[in-house]
């Protein structure tokens, strides 16, 4: 990544609708601000960091934006702004390399941000460094991950859209991976716990790929993640994975395909509840409120949650169900008091 002036960074304000791109370059260098912006997308040159990020939203007629970034996370759900009237939004984001997984290409340098909604209207943008953001870190398979991309998504690609200013999802969920994987690949928890900061939050999601790995082997290793979590002054979560949509004939998912029980009959979800109690963690038992939903909406009507219709997959997620499952999880956080109540998005 390359280096940057923290005082032209600060000064980098976008003061026009994003539409009125200028024509030439004179107009560009008089307002610095809208150098780093097209139609539709902006980009900053700053080194890996967190970084709060204010928007101004609206025009002359109504208005409904939305902002994503980096690889491909949703960061500000869509907005709308009457007409004449304008709206301002702030959120946390995180920057790194690599931008998504973390075996995966390192991305483009810096801040990339993508304008989008039915009808998007930029009448401001603002990025400075975060100065006290509490970092919520991602360790999970590719049901979390940040996915490269479509139709795939993950539901950590979904959440830092639920945050408000202040809270930084950092996903480090990486696809194909186990427990084992995991804490044996350098480039993933070897990697992330250094960073960990006291206070930061860690959710922990991994049992889809722990398809061979026997019931010790499991436990121990999430024990193993929640004491070096602990040990950095994190505070882990252990999350139960998603459930699989495969439906047994009478209309539920009461199947090891579906509850992650694997070929030895590793009950992964009851694993991670065991350990949870044992340890002391917060438990989000995303199996049970992914089951429900799941369940609710019949065979018919969850197919659109998952890649069903576009690649027969009944395990990973759309950005429909990456939205839903995120949602979950950040309804969740609320409700364990693990963030305030202040600092998310509802809807």
């Amino acid at each position: 990544m390359r280096r940057f002036n923290m005082a032209v960074l600060a000064a980098v304000t976008l003061s026009t609708a994003l539409s009125a791109v200028p024509a030439h370059a004179g107009e560009a260098s008089a307002r610095p601000g809208l150098a780093n912006c097209t139609a539709g997308a902006c980009r900053f040159d700053v080194p890996p960091g967190t970084y709060d990020v204010r928007v101004v939203l609206g025009g002359k007629t109504a208005s409904a934006t939305s902002v994503s970034g980096e690889s491909r996370r949703s960061l500000l759900p869509e907005t709308a702004a009457p007409a004449g009237e304008r709206v301002t939004r702030t959120f946390t984001v995180n920057v790194r390399t690599p931008e998504g997984e973390p075996t995966g290409p390192e991305g483009t340098p810096g801040l990339d941000l993508r304008i989008g909604g039915s009808a998007p209207a930029l009448a401001g943008i603002k990025v400075t460094p975060s100065r006290h953001a509490r970092q919520i870190f991602l360790i999970g398979d590719s049901t979390v991950c940040d996915q490269p991309g479509d139709p795939y998504s993950g539901w950590g690609q979904q959440l830092p859209q639920y945050l408000g200013k202040g809270l930084s999802v950092a996903n480090y969920a990486d696809s194909g991976e186990s427990t084992v994987t995991f804490l044996g690949n350098p480039r993933l928890w070897a990697t992330v716990r250094p960073l960990i900061r006291p206070g930061d939050l860690v959710l922990v999601q991994l049992a889809h790929n722990d398809k061979t790995t026997d019931e010790a082997t499991y436990r121990a290793n999430l024990e193993t993640l929640v004491a070096g979590i602990r040990e950095r002054g994190g505070q882990p979560v252990l999350v139960t994975p998603i459930v699989r949509r495969w439906f047994n004939t009478d209309g539920t998912l009461n199947n090891g395909t579906a509850l992650l029980v694997n070929g030895l009959g590793v009950d992964h979800p009851a694993v991670t509840r065991s350990v949870a109690a044992a340890q002391d963690v917060p438990l989000i038992d995303l199996t049970a409120k992914t089951k429900a939903l799941v369940e609710s909406l019949g065979v018919e009507g969850s197919k659109a949650l998952y890649l069903y219709n576009e690649a027969r997959d009944n395990t990973h997620t759309s950005v429909r169900g990456a939205t839903a499952y995120a949602g979950l999880v950040r309804d969740e956080l609320v409700t364990r008091h693990l963030v305030p109540k202040g600092k998310v998005r509802v809807g």
